[in-house]
């Protein structure tokens, strides 16, 4: 992932504020941004949920439901791995059906956290 491209997802105008993280495919991070009054714990919590999203290519928000599928031993593994989070705010960037890294968020709620990434997806013309 260029400069460029993690500048666009963490630069534009957040309404509440949040911490957003941008990594690269590899889940390393490309760019971040703590908002003036975004929660401390928020800083870590955004990149773990990129890493996450960029790891699986699959949206945080949607390891709840992939995980019913799961053994057991999977569903208490998983979870407890470092970095891994389970809940909304963390999307991948896709393009051309490759995901080229992720985006993480965390300040509110998982709602409010999942459309402040959908945002920086649209910032990049990929929502």
């Amino acid at each position: 992932m260029s400069h460029a491209v993690a500048t666009k997802v963490i630069d534009w105008p957040a309404t509440q504020a949040a911490a957003t993280a941008a990594v690269d495919a590899g889940g390393v991070l490309a760019g971040f941004l703590r908002m003036p009054g975004a929660p401390l714990h928020s800083v870590e919590i955004a990149i773990d949920k990129a890493y996450t999203a960029a790891s699986f290519g699959l949206p945080t928000s949607r390891w709840t439901e992939v995980l019913q599928s799961h053994s057991p031993a999977v569903r208490d593994g998983l979870v407890q791995r470092p970095r891994f989070v389970a809940f909304g705010g963390g999307l991948p960037i896709v393009e051309g059906g490759q995901c080229i890294g992720a985006i993480g968020v965390s300040g509110g709620s998982e709602q409010q956290d999942e459309q402040i990434a959908r945002a920086g997806l649209a910032a990049l013309g990929l929502d």
